[in-house]
């Protein structure tokens, strides 16, 4: 007599009814229970480790975080409510600081916020499709003269456009982060080439230091008016970083082991949706992805590493901006048809050009390079 089987809902596959496994009431086989879920420290429950609200170590269900525990506003630590501290300023408790993180909010500089300082975002140019930066320094300091002396040159004449941030992942520096602002104000109007030359001249580094990321977050809203038009582009996105992952590992900079570490890749799969599909399923690289998207607002470009050069910059933006183009405007089969040479043949801003060039993605002839820094 044939044995009664029964589907993973997690990998698909068939097994027997003997092997079934349960958590949140689906079937699960026993491979699938031991690499895709956790079981909760406080009250036992099983739960998917995409819905872990504590740590790999500390596996929470979103109840008992709730109950027990809060998550440290400086570097995200989980932490339970009986070991929270809050700074002597926090009148109103709203930050709350794990033992670490108070000592060092004790001396904390002025001009470099907590990690997870997140201020009501101020739009620069004519949307929607607008731009943020995030771009890690390191070598030189989490100094607070230094970090004003950055902010004076990106803020003059009473803007407010850039914000220093506290990291954890620096050794020695920190992260700068911009408002929201379209590619043209990013290129004709962010006084970038100064903020980058003089954090050189302060003695930082971001793509030499070996430790620093340059993020590019995109608002959701440029991909459509609707949550279905969005989604369907933003598939087009993650299909053409699968397709083309080659070209863009050697534009990011980085190496096939940091990326895996910091910026994952989610798996190629013949048709854009079916990607999308498996991200949204709680792929476990969480935000560490090539393409974050875990923010509701926007999606966010991890794969670059850091840099202080300013046609690198720029050039990151262009390309990341050309990647939109593509998604918005060409059709699922339009987009698997395209080559990366086609691709970048329709690259004509001249520092992407040169970038492309630079990393021998263009066209092959000599072209001089400087220094990443």
């Amino acid at each position: 007599m044939k044995e009664t089987t029964f589907t993973c809902a997690y990998c698909n596959e068939d097994f027997p009814i003997s092997q079934y496994q349960d958590v949140s009431g689906s079937p699960v086989c026993p491979q699938c229970l031991e690499e895709e879920t956790s079981v909760c420290s406080v009250c036992g429950d099983r739960i998917w480790n995409y819905d872990n609200a504590g740590t790999c170590t500390t596996p929470l269900c979103q109840r008992c975080y709730d109950r027990y525990y809060t998550t440290c506003s400086r570097c995200g630590a989980v932490i339970p409510f009986e070991n929270v501290r809050y700074a002597a300023c926090d009148e109103d408790e709203d930050f709350p600081l794990c033992e670490d993180c108070f000592t060092h909010t004790a001396h904390k500089p002025y001009s470099i916020q907590d990690y997870y300082f997140k201020p009501c975002p101020i739009f620069y140019g004519d949307g929607p499709r607008f731009f943020g930066v995030e771009l890690e320094i390191d070598g030189a300091g989490e100094s607070d003269r230094n970090a004003r002396e950055l902010l004076e040159t990106a803020n003059g004449q009473g803007q407010d456009r850039l914000y220093c941030k506290h990291d954890g992942s620096l050794s020695d520096g920190f992260e700068l982060v911009t408002h929201p602002m379209t590619l043209e104000y990013h290129e004709n109007q962010m006084p970038w080439a100064e903020i980058l030359a003089q954090a050189v001249d302060m003695g930082y580094t971001s793509h030499q230091a070996g430790t620093c990321g340059l993020h590019v977050h995109v608002s959701r809203r440029a991909f459509g008016k609707t949550v279905t038009e969005q989604e369907a582009a933003i598939a087009r996105v993650l299909y053409f970083f699968e397709k083309n992952w080659e070209e863009l590992l050697r534009f990011s900079r980085r190496t096939q082991r940091q990326l895996d570490q910091w910026a994952a890749r989610y798996g190629y799969k013949e048709q854009p949706r079916e990607i999308l599909e498996h991200a949204k399923k709680g792929y476990h690289g969480g935000r560490y992805t090539c393409v974050n998207l875990q923010p509701s607002e926007t999606i966010e470009f991890r794969i670059f590493r850091g840099t202080l050069k300013y046609n690198t910059l720029i050039a990151a933006l262009q390309l990341v901006n050309r990647v939109c183009d593509a998604a918005i405007y060409l059709s699922d089969d339009e987009l698997k048809a395209m080559s990366w040479s086609a691709f970048a043949a329709g690259c004509t801003q001249p520092e992407l050009v040169q970038y492309l060039k630079e990393r021998r993605l263009y066209v092959n002839e000599p072209v001089v390079t400087e220094e990443e820094v």
